[in-house]
């Protein structure tokens, strides 16, 4: 044991001298480069186990109140990053989109949306730019085209409701906002909602939806681990899909969805996608469209069926929009744009609770910000928290009120400019905010006219994190009209 000892007795101060040399170093380098305030973190792992299993909306607020209310530093996920704050920093960084920095997927996003196999030969990819061109060509995800859709979410909520609810007096939010989007994205991008593949892709997409922002660590047990083995899974099935879609088009079938699209595309020199890629794109589409929408519905069930007076006016406004119609009439166009405080209710709900919390950039060129340098190279994370709750922006940041949305309320609690931007902004505004909107508003119009509901868990737990995960799925009690 004394032969022990004495190297332990010897390491460990060592060890501290260490830490305490690197330490001092660091904070003499961010000096004299005037990096933004805050903290790295432990070596290699910075402050990735708080960011990723720690409130999100603290982990901001807190080095916020600590290091400065315009920008702080950290790293996170491997990378060394700072974080802009507030509607200034919104407004700076969707302003220079392209200039200053592009689109950055963390790592392990990467490699679960990866094409290829690791190792594997590929063929020569799209430039993404191309690729990018192909995507917006047809101009699916425009308001003009979506309408031709509407009809069809309509009766897609429709009958998921009668097949899923009809005739049940409790049951669980989560599972079917996970079921009604991924038909609704599958249909919109795949042109398929066939309930056995649609079965099989919800079970996978969650997998991949926990392991997005993850350690990635490919072991058996990790979140990582499993979001590569279901979207090995997913990838397969969609290249199954677009094999049957190869041998529709061939026989002349009129194909209007993103993926017909994609197949039967080619760049300037007529090169095709290859199958894989097309694979993994419509799979980030499918993520996309499913993981945010779902959980926006599921909360929206929740927060709605706490307030008997906002489910009261949804009622009203819905009410008056079903009253118009005549037996097998979908929803239309017109319809949307009188949905304004059942809008102003999601509103709401994406600022209680944000299905996403945050993108990443990575830095193009060295630019000052604040006062501060961000050297070429490192990562910017852009997060709704340094404003969803911040009562410099929002008049009682705690009250669940879909009135401050309201063009001239009088009561002075309309978000400033650039203060509430769920969607993102400027070149990079998700594309897919008119797809989210008729998909939440055609749910919300069903199942007013059907339900009214209590939510039998009102202090459920929510599993913090990138995304927000009701633990046990917001069970409500359904009462039929």
């Amino acid at each position: 044991m004394e032969v022990l000892s004495f190297p332990l007795s010897f390491a460990l101060p060592l060890l501290f001298l260490g830490l305490f040399i690197f330490n001092f170093f660091r904070k003499s380098s961010d000096d004299v480069e005037k990096l933004p305030p805050g903290s790295l973190g432990w070596p290699i792992i910075g402050e990735t186990l708080e960011f990723l299993f720690g409130k999100h909306e603290n982990f901001v607020s807190d080095r916020m109140k600590k290091y400065s209310a315009d920008i702080f530093k950290t790293k996170v996920l491997g990378e060394k990053t700072v974080v802009v704050c507030g509607p200034e920093g919104h407004k700076f960084l969707f302003s220079n989109e392209g200039k200053c920095f592009t689109t950055f997927r963390p790592h392990s996003m990467q490699k679960i949306f990866r094409s290829y196999g690791q190792g594997a030969a590929a063929p020569e990819p799209m430039t993404s730019d191309t690729k990018a061109k192909v995507l917006r060509t047809p101009g699916f995800l425009k308001p003009d085209a979506l309408v031709h859709y509407l009809g069809k979410m309509d009766s897609i909520a429709q009958q998921l409701m009668q097949s899923h609810w009809e005739g049940k007096k409790e049951v669980k939010v989560c599972p079917f906002a996970k079921t009604l989007t991924l038909t609704l994205a599958s249909r919109f991008f795949l042109g398929t909602d066939e309930p056995e593949r649609i079965a099989r892709l919800v079970a996978n997409f969650d997998d991949i939806v926990e392991g997005m922002h993850s350690i990635p660590l490919n072991i058996p047990g990790t979140g990582f681990y499993k979001a590569s083995k279901a979207a090995a899974a997913i990838r397969k099935e969609i290249l199954a899909v677009i094999k049957e879609k190869k041998v529709a088009i061939a026989a002349g079938q009129p194909m209007r969805d993103i993926l017909s699209h994609m197949i039967v595309s080619a760049d300037s020199n007529g090169r095709l996608m290859p199958e894989v890629e097309i694979a993994g794109n419509t799979m980030g589409l499918l993520t996309a469209g499913y993981s945010t929408v779902a959980t926006a519905i599921a909360f929206l069930m929740k927060y709605v069926g706490e307030r008997p007076d906002i489910y009261d006016k949804i009622l009203e406004e819905q009410s008056a929009i079903a009253a118009t119609k005549q037996p097998g009439d979908f929803l239309v166009w017109d319809d949307m744009q009188k949905m304004k405080y059942s809008w102003n209710t999601v509103c709401e709900v994406m600022r209680f609770t944000p299905p996403l919390q945050g993108t990443f950039r990575t830095v193009l060129e060295d630019f000052t910000y604040a006062g501060y340098n961000i050297p070429k190279g490192w990562k910017v994370y852009w997060t709704v928290s340094t404003t969803n709750k911040n009562p410099a922006y929002f008049r009682d940041p705690e009250k669940f009120d879909p009135t401050r949305y309201e063009e001239g309320n009088g009561n002075g609690s309309s978000p400033p400019p650039f203060a509430f931007v769920p969607f993102g902004g400027g070149p990079r505004m998700c594309p897919g905010k008119e797809y989210a909107r008729f998909a939440i508003l055609t749910f919300l119009h069903n199942v007013v006219k059907r339900y009214k509901w209590e939510v039998l868990l009102p202090n459920e737990k929510i599993v913090d994190g990138m995304m927000p995960i009701p633990q046990n799925g917001i069970p409500v009690l359904l009462q039929s009209h």
